[in-house]
């Protein structure tokens, strides 16, 4: 098994990288430090456009997948699925990278790991 970063260092360098390309990224909710799970908003110009989670593949890899379609536009729907989703999960990440090209960003995220 290949070692992995802890989710406090992927996260403070998904931050980092966002950031360097001129984009602003806050922590919602700090998670577990080592292992926590990692949940992305992906927004352009204060407009929510994605939700992405970084899920452990049966490979033993991490990939990113869209959480939800519709909860991302609609700040209503978005509470109650982050409520639900940190009741489930109370050590998860949630970050929020208000990025140009979002999009762009959002294809990208999987080389991150």
């Amino acid at each position: 098994m290949e070692p992995r970063l802890s989710s406090s260092v992927f996260v403070t360098a998904l931050m980092r990288r966002a950031e360097s390309e001129g984009g602003y990224a806050a922590v919602l909710a700090k998670g577990d430090p080592t292992a926590g799970a990692v949940l992305v908003i992906l927004a352009e110009r204060g407009r929510k456009l994605r939700i992405m989670e970084r899920i452990l593949q049966p490979t033993g890899d991490y990939a990113w997948q869209e959480a939800v379609g519709e909860a991302a536009e609609n700040d209503d729907e978005f509470e109650k699925f982050l409520a639900r989703r940190q009741k489930f999960d109370p050590d998860i990440w949630v970050l929020e990278l208000d990025i140009a090209s979002a999009e762009r960003f959002a294809d990208e995220m999987n080389d991150f790991d």
